[in-house]
């Protein structure tokens, strides 16, 4: 009897422990949030991160936390996304940091510019350099809270109707190019245009455009660009390794709990693996493909990089002497940037050289 009643009271002191329980450590209030992307649902790669990032956030908390993903022009335009959150007509945004470097040349360096960082170098200044820091004191200006949403890796330079022999043939050309790398093609004669991936192909076909950049192989295949501009160029210096990122609205993610916190956290970590390891399976592929259908490949004469080099660094001064949030983030990537060279030269170039040199 002393047994069965010990074994009683030791159940019922269990029962009380585990209904207590939740109450302190498991308690979650359900959440809907509403993500704004600036990307087409027909991209399942570049707007495929905002899915990966919802369905992590799902899982992980047991489906109380639910994130609806949304393509660009549902909620709001593509490019109307910053003033979306800021505003907190959403709680969260997946895009482009460097489409909204007209707010302030500053976005730009979240995402990239021209001869900046390649993928690996940009998500080492991210997360071991200052630049997470830096930009996150940037956006509180926008009362957003940014995390790494995904990077595709180095980008074509995009397709031409006209081949591009050498800077004489930037004279006059109208390409739809991303972000910031606009003021540096304008800077070399051309008429930069920006216009949202879903409508580059109209543009392009009708003639609007002399040509179009978007990302690489595997996307542009999908958007057709090969259909109505056959010459296909590299590298995209604008691009070296553009960042995408989530933006939330700071009030949002302040009320979330620690533990949705660290959710959030994770999932868009994930999604920022997912993307690039999703773009380096799929575009060798796809470039194989393009090329066997008759697109041109070629790589950029000699002195179209030299100026747009040139221009660059001279745009770069020209900022850092007149905005101070650019100066201060711009310095401290430049100096990261200078260091990651010296050392990839050695081993990843060395090794990347001798392999693409090899018949395998």
């Amino acid at each position: 009897m002393e047994r069965r009643s010990f074994v009683k009271q030791a159940g019922l002191a269990g029962v009380l422990a585990a209904a207590s329980a939740p109450a302190i450590v498991h308690a979650q209030a359900n959440i809907r949030w509403r993500l704004a992307s600036s990307f087409p649902k027909s991209l399942d790669t570049i707007f495929g991160a905002a899915d990966v990032f919802a369905k992590k956030v799902s899982e992980m908390t047991g489906g109380k936390f639910q994130v609806s993903v949304h393509a660009g022009g549902e909620l709001m335009p593509p490019f109307g996304v910053v003033d979306g959150v800021q505003n907190g007509t959403v709680e969260m945004a997946h895009t482009a940091p460097y489409y909204f470097f007209g707010k302030d040349e500053t976005f730009a360096l979240g995402c990239a510019i021209p001869f900046g960082l390649n993928s690996r170098q940009m998500s080492a200044w991210m997360v071991e350099g200052n630049g997470l820091k830096l930009m996150r004191e940037f956006y509180r200006n926008y009362n957003i809270i940014n995390f790494l949403g995904g990077n595709t890796g180095a980008q074509m330079g995009g397709w031409y109707r006209k081949e591009i022999k050498s800077v004489a043939d930037i004279k006059g050309m109208k390409m739809r190019i991303g972000g910031f790398a606009g003021r540096v093609l304008e800077r070399m004669g051309g008429v930069p245009q920006n216009i949202p991936g879903g409508e580059i192909y109209s543009a392009l076909e009708k003639g609007t455009i002399d040509a179009a950049e978007w990302v690489g192989p595997y996307d542009d295949q999908k958007l057709g660009f090969n259909k109505v501009a056959p010459n296909y160029y590299y590298p995209g210096w604008w691009e070296g390794g553009p960042q995408l990122d989530f933006y939330i609205n700071t009030k949002a993610y302040d009320g979330l709990s620690a533990e949705y916190k660290a959710i959030v956290e994770c999932a868009a970590a994930q999604a920022h693996i997912d993307m690039q390891a999703k773009y380096d399976a799929k575009n060798p592929q796809a470039l194989k493909s393009l090329v066997g259908s008759g697109t041109k490949l070629f790589k950029f004469p000699r002195d179209v990089m030299d100026l747009a080099f040139k221009e660059s660094m001279a745009i770069y001064s020209e900022l850092s002497a007149k905005n101070p949030n650019w100066k201060k983030v711009y310095e401290d990537l430049a100096a990261f940037r200078r260091d990651q060279n010296l050392w990839f030269r050695f081993a990843e170039a060395g090794f990347d050289d001798f392999m693409q040199a090899q018949k395998l």
